[in-house]
């Protein structure tokens, strides 16, 4: 079982960016899950906490990863576009929603 300490994601159509860091603050992966991966991943995982940029699936996602243990935060995309480095993209937003949780 995974132990990751929060999880950004960016959640898209098909694909989700994941970026999760350990407890030593350490980031472990940043890769994409197809949508039938994702609850996998997190039944695969201990509970942490987690990030999701508020858009319209959201709600959805943040249910079905409560029903695993986990904590889930709702973030506007306003505000995660002020830690989004470089140009935009579905891993760096991933990071941005991850440094705004911390």
């Amino acid at each position: 079982m995974e132990k990751f300490k929060r999880i950004g994601i960016d959640l898209a159509k098909n694909d989700f960016q994941v970026c999760p860091v350990d407890h030593a603050e350490k980031r472990v992966i940043n890769k994409k899950l197809r949508r039938a991966e994702v609850l996998k991943f997190f039944s695969d995982s201990e509970p942490c906490l987690i990030g999701l940029e508020a858009c319209g699936t959201a709600h959805y996602w943040a249910r079905e990863l409560i029903k695993l243990g986990h904590k889930v935060k709702l973030i506007a995309s306003q505000k995660v576009k002020v830690y989004v480095v470089g140009n935009k993209n579905d891993m760096r937003d991933a990071e941005a929603i991850l440094l705004f949780i911390r």
